[in-house]
């Protein structure tokens, strides 16, 4: 299984969600952890929002990875975006973000979530996997999606 498979839940997939700023796709993290993980949504929103402030962490091809060390969470977790409409993240191709993969790890994280973002990093190149999750109809697809691909699909 792949590492994004151990950190990523179908209830952690939110096809379609409808914000039109990076804020807003944090607070709505920050609502979902809080209610699936108990860490205030305030804790998750801060992590992310200063992690976002030393650099954007858009990749590319509408696709953004933001990623923030959490206080109080136990193990790492994803959460998968795929927003209505794409918003602007000051990515390196100037291109706005639909497609986002949200990661969080615990503050005394070791070097997994250096391993789960080259993954996504990976997984994310792939032009026909960017378009499949633009596409795929229900949250169920969409994580068969990102947990079956492998770096040897790419």
């Amino acid at each position: 299984m792949s590492l994004i498979g151990k950190i990523l839940t179908q209830d952690h997939i939110l096809p379609d969600l409808d914000v039109a700023s990076k804020k807003r796709v944090f607070e709505q993290v920050g609502l979902l952890i809080e209610n699936t993980h108990g860490i205030a949504r305030s804790e998750i929103f801060d992590c992310l929002f200063a992690r976002e402030k030393l650099g954007s962490t858009g990749l590319g091809q509408g696709v953004a990875i933001p990623h923030g060390r959490a206080r109080g969470l136990k193990e790492a977790v994803g959460v998968f975006i795929r927003l209505k409409a794409p918003i602007p993240f000051d990515a390196p191709d100037g291109k706005p973000v639909q497609s986002l993969f949200v990661l969080l790890v615990p503050e005394q994280a070791t070097d997994l979530h250096l391993q789960v973002l080259s993954e996504l990093a990976q997984l994310f190149s792939s032009k026909q996997l960017r378009e499949q999750l633009l596409t795929a109809p229900h949250r169920a697809e969409l994580y068969q999606l990102l947990t079956a691909w492998n770096t040897n699909n790419a």
